[in-house]
């Protein structure tokens, strides 16, 4: 089973079907982006933001703890690795330059490829069947 995949320029299109999914944006990740995750009845499992060169006082990335706060895996990818504003190109090229501690407790870690870090988050692991007693 795979959580659903939502790839978009704009996180200010962000909708209450991002419930549970991953979400890999081309917005940068500071703290109007993540406002817009936070109005979310129900939040995304993981965001993805381009680190839009980080900037003063981590303006560019100080999102990632206010989704830390509840509970969201959330990345940035380096702005070096992929465009701003082009989602698309995040997933296919972006290198993950900063993560949450949320997202370190899933095993994301800097320079792992966004690509390869969303086909994990996607996999949903069944639950272990209960075991009868003899």
């Amino acid at each position: 089973m795979e959580r659903a995949l939502f790839v978009v320029d704009s996180i200010a299109v962000a909708e209450p079907a991002m419930a549970g999914a991953v979400v890999v944006c081309g917005s940068h990740g500071g703290v109007s982006a993540a406002r817009y995750v936070l109005a979310l009845p129900a939040r995304p499992h993981a965001v993805f933001f381009n680190d839009a060169g980080i900037g003063k006082d981590m303006a560019g990335i100080v999102g990632l703890a206010m989704l830390e706060q509840v509970g969201v895996i959330a990345a940035a990818y380096s702005h070096e690795s992929a465009r701003i504003g082009d989602a698309a190109d995040g997933l296919d090229s972006g290198l993950i330059s900063r993560v949450n501690d949320s997202a370190i407790r899933a095993g994301l870690r800097g320079g792992q490829r966004v690509s390869d870090v969303v086909a994990r988050l996607r996999v949903i692991s069944a639950s272990p069947s209960p075991t009868s007693s003899r």
